[in-house]
């Protein structure tokens, strides 16, 4: 086990963790840059169709397609204690289904892709639908977010099957903690998958970390080290709420707070320039290969830049990751539906999207399915 943890980060053994303090950063300090957004660009002259762009102007250009509601982990800001009722798999799209709806979609102005689940890897038709997915004409990029047990073995073919990026879970550098928090072993195939991502020449390597109090804060400068000479973007994840994940603001670190605990071990991080849609603050720390993220969906919100759309396992479509409703495109497609059919579905729940999402307080009392429901 040391010695995959060894190879990413060169610590020695035993491994240093430490004890961070509780810091609140001043709101006026800078970091390199206040806006940190690059221009607008008008999606590089794609066509976008009006189904994709929603009451406030927003162009819908990423799609989050979730493959399965099945998974090999049990973590539990994703899943509750006791589990979760699964879809029957006749009311799952199949693949013919998923390649229809993305192709509506990519013809419409998406030109990015991302396989989510449960665990999309767990799918055995991943290597086809990749495959299909990357020849959709006007598809730039085609990532998958995973946990990380199978991705080691499947990532070669993946690759060749044109994946162009992906994210690989990762909430804890300690083994104990990981059966803590997913209820399951497999902490060294995470590593395994991250040191096979970047043999096999992805960069970066996004490692997202889900950082919550009294369980994993006192990792973050670990987590961070692992910049210095691979090319990692670390991105630390707000703990949001989710149906059955008991989600309580006590375990949440807020940006602020993890950005000061970084900064103060690490003086020289400099705030990176983002594109408008970008849902991270991105940073880079003087000499470190790779980068650091912050992904504050609790207490700073990025919905004035949201180009993002969800369609679920079962077929619906969802606008917003924190907003209840969703319409079904599976139904439709089954009862025989034209694509013009289809897209004035699409159009109209785009239509529906909300300027921004509730505060985090009401989203935590607003009935939402489990995230390993929704696609993470």
């Amino acid at each position: 086990m040391k010695r995959y943890i060894s190879r990413i980060t060169n610590w020695p053994t035993p491994f240093p963790f430490r004890n961070l303090n509780f810091f609140m950063v001043d709101k006026e300090r800078n970091f390199g840059s206040k806006p940190a957004k690059e221009p607008i660009n008008n999606e590089e002259g794609n066509q976008i169709s009006d189904m994709l762009i929603d009451g406030f102007g927003r162009k819908h250009t990423y799609l989050r397609i979730s493959l399965t509601e099945r998974c090999n982990l049990r973590c539990q800001y994703c899943m509750p204690a006791e589990g979760v009722d699964l879809t029957p798999s006749p009311k799952l799209l199949t693949h013919n289904e998923i390649l229809r709806l993305a192709n509506l979609f990519v013809t419409s102005g998406v030109d990015k892709i991302r396989l989510t689940g449960g665990e999309p890897t767990v799918r055995k038709d991943i290597h086809d639908i990749c495959s299909n997915l990357s020849s959709l004409k006007g598809l730039k990029t085609l990532a998958v977010t995973t946990n990380g047990i199978t991705l080691a073995k499947k990532l070669p073919m993946l690759k060749q099957c044109g994946l162009t990026n992906l994210n690989i879970s990762l909430d804890t550098l300690v083994p104990s903690k990981f059966e803590f928090m997913t209820r399951r072993k497999g902490h060294h195939k995470v590593i395994e998958s991250i040191n096979a991502a970047i043999d096999l020449g992805y960069n970066p390597v996004k490692v997202n970390c889900v950082v919550m109090r009294g369980f994993n804060d006192d990792e973050i400068c670990d987590f961070v080290n692992l910049t210095v000479d691979k090319p990692i973007n670390v991105r630390f994840i707000e703990f949001m709420p989710f149906d059955g994940n008991v989600w309580n603001v006590k375990k949440l670190i807020p940006y602020s707070e993890m950005l000061d605990t970084v900064a103060k071990k690490f003086p020289t991080l400099k705030r990176l320039c983002d594109h408008p849609t970008e849902t991270a603050k991105n940073f880079q720390i003087d000499g470190h290969v790779g980068t650091v993220s912050f992904v504050t969906s609790m207490t700073e919100h990025f919905c004035a830049g949201c180009n993002r759309l969800r369609l679920l396992a079962d077929g619906n479509l969802k606008v917003c990751l924190f907003g209840p409703s969703e319409v079904s495109l599976r139904d439709p497609l089954r009862s025989g539906a034209g694509d013009e059919e289809l897209r004035e579905i699409i159009g109209a729940a785009v239509k529906r999207k909300k300027a921004s999402h509730a505060g985090m307080f009401d989203i935590a009392k607003t009935a939402n399915r489990p995230m390993i429901h929704i696609g993470g």
